[in-house]
């Protein structure tokens, strides 16, 4: 709704009433710190040798950090992006959310600022935007003292992507998904994240990019709130 903050209409106004007459009708959802670590061990976490490829990836940590005190926290991020659903521009909508540990501290959804002829194209530049999301968050923790549990768990439901940015071997010839793609595998191949598949129908993100139907709804509502 904030695109149309500057010279709102009739119908986002509209729009605007039903979103706070969902508010009005729960009231008791609430986001509550869930301190618990997830086990993700379950996961097939791609682990592969990328000193070829990206030989000077490295994290960039700061050096007048504080040292890092208390437990180490958790990062999970979800990812997602809906191809073309701005019917004027056909521009896609690109959707985000961090938990610390359990708790989600961070969700972005806005539209593309390019037109992605491919659901892979718009996948790849919503995970660029994440993996900038990624190394920010991991930049201001450290900066607070808090200390990191190893890379940050990426989870995208497109599965041609997740192969693409975990298999040191794949090319990509498109310098404009090329871009994108360099810069996901070399925070992979610096350690900062790590990249798996997640079926849409659990990708909590998806909440973000699209209207969904009311048990897909409720389903990614129950995962965020308590």
């Amino acid at each position: 709704m904030s695109r149309y903050a500057a010279a709102p209409r009739e119908d986002q106004l509209t729009k605007l009433l039903g979103i706070f007459a969902y508010i009005k009708k729960h009231l008791q959802s609430r986001l509550v710190f869930d301190f618990r670590t997830r086990d993700w061990s379950s996961i097939n976490w791609l682990n592969h040798d990328w000193k070829e490829y990206y030989p000077e990836a490295h994290e960039g940590i700061p050096s007048n950090a504080p040292p890092p005190r208390g437990k180490a926290v958790q990062i999970n991020m979800f990812c997602d992006a809906s191809h073309a659903t701005d019917l004027i521009t056909r521009r896609s909508t690109t959707g985000i959310i961090f938990f610390l540990q359990g708790t989600p501290i961070v969700w972005y959804s806005k539209r593309q600022n390019t037109v992605e002829s491919s659901t892979f194209g718009s996948e790849f530049v919503a995970l660029k935007i994440a993996t900038e999301m990624v190394e920010g968050l991991r930049y201001r923790l450290r900066m607070m003292g808090v200390p990191i549990d190893g890379e940050v768990n990426t989870f995208c439901d497109n599965d041609s992507v997740v192969k693409n940015v975990t298999n040191p071997a794949s090319t990509l010839s498109k310098k404009h998904n090329a871009i994108a793609y360099h810069k996901v595998r070399e925070s992979v191949a610096a350690g900062t994240q790590r990249i798996a598949y997640e079926p849409g129908r659990y990708n909590v993100a998806d909440i973000l990019t699209k209207i969904l139907s009311g048990p897909s709804f409720k389903s990614c509502c129950d995962r965020i709130f308590q």
